[in-house]
């Protein structure tokens, strides 16, 4: 399985200009600017990587945290999604509508990955026979494309550059490349084409 891109591999971009290169096609601080105070999807973008990025930084900026993640859930209730500041995301992510989106902060999500309205991407808690509870997460690889109310839960593994159909029941894991559709999901297409607009190249050691 392809390891996840969770930094830029691109010297002259960070994660948020990726995602800015994601939003509009290119990147610079007036557009990211842009999109922060007119972009209801594109804002919780950039104050998840502002929290990300005070949190790593320590220090003396560790007292701008509280403000930042305040920030955070603000700019998430506006666009009506629960989308945790820590949720460990690669560069180039893309929300679209944003509505209903969920996102536990347990999921790992890869580079170039499109996220549709009313996506869940959410644990899953099994209890043993001892009685010990059991939780795991998905695992969202580099440029999957999850449409519309699709569910992924539990610790699966979604491949790279697969596509998740509209409404589908995700449990099992999905290979590279694949198409899935249906509740519960099945893969309908093998050998797909990555449905990724406006992608970011992530550098040499891509696949």
């Amino acid at each position: 399985m392809a390891a996840l891109s969770l930094s830029c591999n691109r010297p002259d971009m960070t994660p948020l200009q990726a995602d800015t290169y994601r939003q509009f096609g290119r990147h610079g601080t007036g557009l990211t600017l842009k999109g922060a105070l007119t972009s209801r999807t594109f804002r919780p973008v950039v104050t998840m990587r502002l929290c990300q990025a005070v949190h790593h930084r320590g220090g003396a900026a560790r007292v701008l945290l509280p403000a930042c993640k305040l920030l955070h859930k603000f700019a998430t209730h506006l666009a009506g999604m629960d989308f945790p500041w820590s949720t460990r995301i690669g560069p180039g992510l893309a929300l679209t509508h944003g509505w209903s989106l969920v996102v536990n902060g347990g999921a790992d999500i890869g580079a170039n990955v499109t996220l549709f309205h009313g996506v869940t991407l959410g644990r899953r808690d099994r209890i043993g026979a001892d009685g010990a509870r059991h939780t795991s997460y998905p695992v969202i690889e580099d440029e999957v494309w999850i449409g519309p109310h699709a569910t992924i839960v539990g610790g699966v593994r979604i491949g790279r550059g697969s596509r998740i159909g509209a409404g589908a029941l995700v449990t099992e894991d999905v290979p590279p490349h694949s198409v899935v559709t249906g509740n519960p999901a099945q893969v309908v297409k093998s050998g797909c084409t990555p449905d990724v607009f406006n992608r970011v190249p992530l550098g040499a050691n891509e696949e």
